[in-house]
């Protein structure tokens, strides 16, 4: 299954693996559709990823909500 995808904003990096990969929250285009935020872990290039979950601004807006709650 084809499909293409553009970052168009690098909001942050979570994590980096030892093998140099990055977990990232970034705003993403897939399929020249409307950017959406995405949490998943990228290459250094942001040419291959891995799976990962991709949230509209509301889902965005309830998860900081559901985070805030949380005593860390």
């Amino acid at each position: 299954m084809a499909f293409s995808f553009k970052v168009v904003e690098e909001v942050g990096v979570l994590s980096e693996g030892a093998n140099g990969w990055q977990k990232e929250l970034n705003l993403v285009s897939w399929n020249d559709r409307e950017p959406k935020y995405d949490i998943r872990e990228w290459d250094a290039n942001h040419e291959k990823m891995r799976k990962g979950v991709t949230l509209t601004i509301d889902e965005l807006v309830e998860l900081r909500s559901i985070l805030n709650e949380l005593e860390l």
